[in-house]
């Protein structure tokens, strides 16, 4: 199989969200992750939104640049459309190009129970356990952010290496 050339690793991972300020106050105060920088708003008179970003050529967008845990870059990102142009409900898991972030806990039982009293946050039923194959022994549980975002707490089970 051929691969990537140069390819190293994953640099971070980006979510686009409908209030920057309330999604790095949730990511820094209830997952404890740093607010490393942000930028913008960012715009262009051109279409270089369109040809760079695929979004509405007269779109904005500020960010935000967090590190999570030891090793993990999370980019938000909020975008300012014209009405009309942009979805304001989050994608279920389902939905083409749906997408969620996996947070690996020793605990999983001890983080559910902490998010459950987070305000807005929704921890779905769980955590359930793997019962068989070869992830036999993990564990896992969905929750959604305030704004409906989707992420997973992760348990490995003793002796598993990923």
């Amino acid at each position: 199989m051929n691969a990537i050339p140069s390819f190293d690793t994953i640099d971070h991972l980006g979510v686009t969200v409908p209030d920057l300020d309330e999604a790095v106050t949730f990511f820094v105060e209830a997952l404890g992750a740093e607010d490393w920088y942000r930028e913008g708003p960012s715009e262009d008179a051109g279409d270089a939104m369109w040809r760079e970003l695929r979004v509405h050529p007269r779109a904005s967008v500020r960010l935000a640049m967090l590190k999570l845990g030891s090793s993990t870059t999370i980019e938000l990102l909020e975008y300012k459309v014209p009405p009309g142009e942009a979805t304001t409900t989050a994608p279920r898991n389902s939905d083409h190009t749906a997408a969620h972030i996996g947070l690996r806990v020793r605990d999983v039982e001890a983080a559910a129970s902490y998010l459950r009293g987070v305000p807005g946050v929704e921890v779905l039923e769980g955590p359930v356990t793997v019962e068989e194959g070869t992830s036999a022994g993990l564990k896992w549980c969905y929750f959604t952010t305030p704004w409906g975002s989707m992420m997973e707490l992760v348990q490995l089970p003793e002796g598993m290496v990923v």
